[in-house]
């Protein structure tokens, strides 16, 4: 799920689609409209589930889409090849894979909460809960 906006409208650390991945803004440039043409915006982002690299170049008022992001609280029920997450509140349970960063790894055990985002059907753990 997502909803249109026009590229003028984003800032840094705000989060978009770019190629039908869900991204999130690190660098974001504007130019000066010129004597026959429209103002432009750079934009650089890092995917958020593969963590690389996507930037576009395209007029201010171009339309683009930005991502809904579920943020949820789940439990780790069991840990095999991927991890089982239980939703707090609807208590549905799910495989999602293992987050990249080492230290939040480490600290994923059995009958922990975790924060989940749940984005284009897709699911990322986050954090721990404490």
């Amino acid at each position: 799920m997502s909803k249109p906006a026009d590229l003028g409208s984003v800032k840094v650390g705000s989060y978009i689609i770019i190629n039908g991945e869900p991204c999130r803004i690190v660098e974001y440039d504007k130019s000066k409209p010129g004597k026959h043409g429209s103002a432009k915006a750079r934009v650089v982002a890092r995917g958020v589930f593969d963590g690389s690299k996507r930037s576009i170049v395209s007029p201010v008022s171009a339309g683009i889409e930005i991502p809904i992001i579920e943020k949820r609280v789940g439990q780790v029920i069991s840990i095999l090849s991927n991890v089982q997450l239980m939703d707090m509140e609807t208590f549905d349970t799910f495989d999602t894979s293992f987050p990249s960063d080492e230290e939040l790894k480490k600290k994923i055990i059995e009958g922990i909460e975790v924060e989940y985002w749940r984005i284009l059907g897709r699911t990322k753990i986050v954090r721990v809960k404490n």
